[in-house]
């Protein structure tokens, strides 16, 4: 499979429509083959929705805020799954990687934080026969991909984690994002990846809604309306036309909200994973660090 480096309205459509047409004649993607029992994947009644997480600053890690009130109650109210598979904004690659680190590293990887920061663990086991078994079926369609048995977890998997399932008792997988993938791309992954919702298999993508560091006022308390006016946009394509989603980059002065676009891309996994979209969680942080939380099903 081909992924083109940027997005067109008409290109977004073609691409949409087509996703569908193969979700009805390939065999799914599933997680069958990392369990010792098949009734380990019998589809649940409660199917998992796909989230997309922003995940702001790394002291979301030690905050106590609306953000991580919204993180803790998801991990109360969802079935507990039996693996997360999620995409951060902060591992990027040359290919499609998946991590099957059995036992990946907190890797604090910022600087000029608190000190407390650095003393947080996160200590989540990885799950390699789900990684290996996702990697082989991936290459199977086409997309090149590889497993990664090194890769620690950054700050965009463990920080958000902390609130969402404290006792770091839920295997993760992490997918990477690749430098070349842009928004369709990112969607087609993840719609590759839906079926793994109804085998107890929670799908995230973790970045943000706007994120322009430049802009930042940590200790400010005003909010970018120029930042609030795009998510509020994005988040009316999401619920009533997919492909302009998927062309975000029409949006007059999107550099302003997103200079880089690695932020906003693991919208676009959780999307393509789960479709219908409802917000769990709306807010503003530091000025202009959107930090919304969106549920796909």
């Amino acid at each position: 499979m081909k992924y083109p480096k940027r997005a067109t309205s008409k290109a977004s459509q073609t691409t949409h429509q087509r996703d569908h047409h193969h979700d009805t004649v390939q065999t799914p993607i599933t997680s069958a083959a990392a369990w010792e029992s098949a009734s380990a994947i019998m589809p649940n009644a409660s199917k998992l929705p796909a989230l997309f997480i922003s995940h702001g600053a790394p002291t979301l890690a030690i905050e106590q805020s609306a953000t991580t009130s919204a993180l803790a109650r998801i991990g109360q109210n969802l079935p507990k799954p039996r693996a997360i598979v999620i995409m951060s904004a902060h591992w990027q690659s040359a290919k499609l990687e998946i991590s099957s680190n059995p036992q990946p590293k907190t890797w604090h990887d910022f600087s000029g934080f608190a000190p407390e920061l650095y003393d947080l663990q996160y200590p989540a086991s990885g799950q390699p026969a789900l990684a290996e078994t996702l990697a082989q079926q991936l290459t199977a369609r086409g997309i090149t991909c590889s497993v990664n048995p090194v890769r620690a977890c950054d700050h965009g998997v463990w920080a958000p984690l902390r609130h969402l399932y404290p006792e770091a008792d839920v295997p993760i997988v992490q997918v990477s994002l690749p430098q070349h993938y842009d928004s369709v791309a990112c969607y087609q992954l993840g719609a590759q990846l839906a079926h793994l919702r109804d085998e107890k298999i929670l799908v995230i993508g973790s970045g943000n809604i706007t994120h322009n560091l430049q802009a930042l006022r940590w200790d400010a308390d005003s909010i970018d309306q120029a930042a609030k006016s795009f998510k509020q946009w994005l988040l009316q394509q999401l619920k009533i036309d997919i492909p302009t989603a998927l062309d975000w980059q029409q949006y007059p002065e999107y550099k302003d909200i997103h200079p880089s676009d690695e932020h906003l891309l693991p919208l676009f996994f959780a999307l393509g994973a789960g479709q219908r979209v409802s917000v769990v969680h709306q807010s503003m942080a530091h000025h202009s660090l959107g930090m919304d939380i969106y549920r796909f099903d």
